[in-house]
């Protein structure tokens, strides 16, 4: 008997308690918010905001404001320093390091113990009980997993205190029985320098039995072509013959699948997405079939939705299917009403379920466009089913006039597989955008407004190098997609001509 058909015996109970998000998803979050209203009742924000008052969503909606992060980077950085029952009750050790905003370089996400235990460890808990609901005759324990994390460094030099990325916080808060299934060693996982932990990563596994693999693609991509070279093979099957499933997160997958999908050739091989962020764990992919994840609705967290359209901000239980929304969370770790930058989509709200459309700063609107990160993925996919090529990286910002007082988007992309012609590939992308977007095809029609895309194929290599130039290989970094700002363009397109 495999380990793996004795130990999946205690993840089929929650199995059965996710049946409660097909029917129940109101009740699930009503309860959520109670809860949180109660435990933080007597911190300072709590007392502030009236939390012991609040009957339910509308009293805490009437004294609570929706935030941005520098809205509460005070109280954070108070806790950081060692206050007590500030946003959540208790001293608050660790902090996850996300990208900044316009007036910071970071942001700090307190992770308080609640939040690690029913939030971020939840939602691996629950990755594994669905995907061994779908997967039967899965083998996942019978073999190592391969978690690919960043770092973490003293927060202030308080005792017990770190900051670093949230996979570093997950890694080394994790139960010990976890390390005898997992690779590589703690040490190694949490190394600062990603080029020397991508090596000593690959030289490890090669020689493990691994099972199954966690991480960011882009990151994970990179720790596997290094040890394709470093084991000589073609294929990963050739070094890890049990592989069966690769649990992802971070950033799109779509413009790596087919470079995963050639690396991976095997049938067996599975692929899951997760949404895991510094701020907490909310959806799961449910069914292989379907791209769109599940919202995990009885974790720590209570969901609102800002309509994108009308700026109106609603609770779950209100939200349609088919409009984008920006999330906003209120969680066992403090925040409150917090606006965490990304947007969604609904595709069903029995259960609901959701598809990342984007970020609500990262796309264009510098024409009335609206062009967003999901726009970009679709008109990617379908210009390299086309062409037969391959993206690896990218990123595209407007021309606002130039000699000719034309206007345009320029994207600048690096190809793993680049197409026969630049310029086909070009205006596929551009007519499959107008196909996506109404907005964008009618700035488009006849050239009047928006000229064609501009495209320029980037060398090999320059999307790591501008990451390792700002100290941000590995961990959960991702490169920005679309922005109305030329900044990050403009240092690309430098870089590329050293």
């Amino acid at each position: 008997m495999s380990l793996t058909s004795i130990v999946k015996h205690a993840f089929t109970p929650r199995i059965k308690e996710l049946e409660r998000h097909q029917t129940q998803g109101e009740q699930l979050q009503r309860q959520v918010l109670t809860a949180l209203l109660q435990k933080a009742k007597d911190t300072e924000y709590g007392r502030n905001h009236l939390f012991s008052q609040a009957k339910g969503y509308d009293d805490f909606i009437k004294h609570t404001p929706v935030n941005s992060y520098e809205e509460l980077k005070e109280d954070i950085d108070r806790m950081r320093h060692g206050e007590r029952d500030v946003l959540w009750p208790g001293r608050v050790k660790w902090y996850a390091k996300s990208s900044g905003t316009t007036n910071d370089k970071s942001k700090f996400i307190p992770v308080s113990s609640e939040g690690l235990q029913n939030i971020h460890y939840a939602g691996g808990k629950d990755s594994v009980s669905i995907y061994l609901r779908n997967n039967p005759k899965s083998r996942l324990f019978d073999g190592r997993a391969l978690i690919l994390g960043g770092s973490h460094a003293p927060n202030y030099n308080l005792p017990g205190s770190l900051v670093g990325d949230l996979s570093a916080i997950l890694i080394e808060n994790i139960n010990p029985l976890a390390n005898l299934v997992r690779v590589p060693d703690k040490k190694t996982a949490l190394l600062s320098d990603f080029e020397t932990k991508r090596e000593r990563i690959a030289k490890i596994a090669m020689t493990k039995n691994v099972t199954n693999i966690s991480g960011v693609p882009s990151w994970m991509l990179s720790v596997l072509n290094c040890m394709m070279e470093l084991s000589g093979k073609t294929h990963l099957e050739e070094v890890w013959p049990n592989l069966e499933v690769f649990f992802h997160g971070g950033v799109a997958f779509t413009p790596y699948r087919k470079q995963y999908e050639q690396l991976i050739t095997t049938p067996n091989m599975h692929y899951m997405e997760t949404y895991n962020a510094s701020e907490g764990f909310f959806g799961i992919q449910d069914d292989p079939a379907d791209k769109s994840m599940l919202l995990m609705l009885d974790y720590g967290v209570f969901y609102e939705f800002m309509d994108m359209e009308t700026s109106e901000i609603m609770p779950l239980w209100a939200v349609q299917t088919g409009r984008n929304y920006a999330m906003i969370i209120s969680t066992t770790c403090g925040l409150w009403r917090y606006m965490i930058g990304d947007t969604v989509r609904f595709t069903s709200t029995n259960p609901y379920k959701f598809v990342i459309t984007g970020r609500t700063k990262s796309f264009i609107n510098a024409f009335g466009e609206e062009l967003i990160v999901d726009n970009a993925e679709q008109g990617l996919a379908y210009a390299c089913q086309q062409t037969g090529a391959e993206v690896l990286e990218y990123t595209a910002a407007p021309v606002f006039m130039d000699a000719n007082a034309k206007c345009r988007h320029q994207w600048i992309i690096e190809f793993s597989k680049p197409p026969k012609d630049l310029a086909e590939f070009a205006t596929l992308l551009d007519k499959k955008l107008q196909e996506l977007n109404s907005d964008y095809e009618a700035k488009r029609h006849k050239d009047i407004t928006l000229q064609p895309l501009e495209l320029i194929a980037a060398r090999k290599g320059l999307f790591t190098d501008w990451m390792r130039q700002r100290g941000k290989l590995g961990g959960q970094n991702k490169v920005p997609r679309l922005s109305n700002s030329r900044d990050i363009l403009e240092q690309l397109l430098h870089l590329n001509e050293k």
